[in-house]
């Protein structure tokens, strides 16, 4: 390496892992196992920096008690991930993870569907961010990457914003080119303007090991959340080597940063 490329700085970028879908296995039959906290404790010991949970109003993969079994074990950050309702609001005051993300939430969805309408949220969702960020929550807004909710996150004090890669994802398992560009340099515009703003920018939603190296050549984004895709590649590899894998993926995505800024 040169002594200019020695000299380039770039932010380290975090791996959070999802655990959402080990809780679906586990619930498909009944019973306790498989245990989402197992999961947690061996995505820790591969190098995750965070664990990540949705609580869904309906329950339907991690429950309750996992949260709090969560809160009460971990030794890495738990991101508890939620609609924005007076009932999750009142859970995440009580257990008090290191941060929230706020996402949309449907009954009949099968996984989260687009972002957060925070324009559209109103004085409601602004109060739900207060009440999150005076109870030392750090509050994250799951949104797409368009310009007036990025502007609306950092009016209402969000901490963190992070973008729904799931667009540009699905386009490149469809062959769709020219789309999954133009959605590539959405993205790429919507993480500079929220780093102007004040913002933290995270990413996820669809993420593999091709797409997270490409995202995490972008030094303005500072975490990638990804769990199903994990999750799946665990059945045939294991998860620590999954974990692992993804680490190394994103390792190669910020060398190219780095590259690229000392050229």
């Amino acid at each position: 390496m040169s002594s200019a490329a020695a000299l380039v700085t770039v932010p380290p970028i975090r791996l959070g892992v999802n655990i959402d879908h080990v809780a679906t296995v586990r619930n498909a039959r009944g019973g306790a196992l498989p245990d989402p906290l197992r999961a947690a404790a061996l995505a820790a010991a591969a190098g995750a920096d965070g664990i990540t949970a949705h609580l869904r109003e309906d329950r339907r993969h991690i429950r309750d008690d996992d949260m709090r079994r969560l809160r009460e074990t971990l030794t890495i950050p738990l991101n508890f991930e939620m609609a924005a309702t007076h009932e999750m609001v009142a859970i995440a005051t009580e257990l008090r993870p290191h941060a929230c993300c706020l996402v949309p939430e449907r009954r009949e969805e099968r996984t989260t569907e687009g972002g957060l309408d925070v324009v559209g949220g109103g004085i409601d969702l602004a109060h739900r961010v207060e009440r999150l960020a005076a109870a030392g929550i750090r509050v994250s807004l799951f949104i797409a990457p368009d310009a007036d909710q990025i502007v609306r996150a950092a009016d209402i004090g969000a901490a963190v914003i992070e973008l729904h890669t799931g667009a540009w994802c699905d386009h490149r398992v469809a062959g769709h080119r020219e789309e999954a560009t133009a959605e590539l340099e959405r993205l790429t515009r919507a993480a500079e303007q929220a780093t102007m703003l004040g913002l933290e920018v995270h990413a996820g939603h669809g993420l593999d090991y091709e797409t997270a190296e490409i995202i995490a050549a972008n030094g303005h984004v500072r975490e990638l959340n990804i769990g199903h895709f994990l999750i799946g590649e665990a059945i045939f590899e294991g998860l620590e080597t999954a974990i692992r894998r993804m680490r190394a993926a994103m390792a190669r995505g910020r060398a190219q940063l780095r590259a690229g800024k000392a050229a």
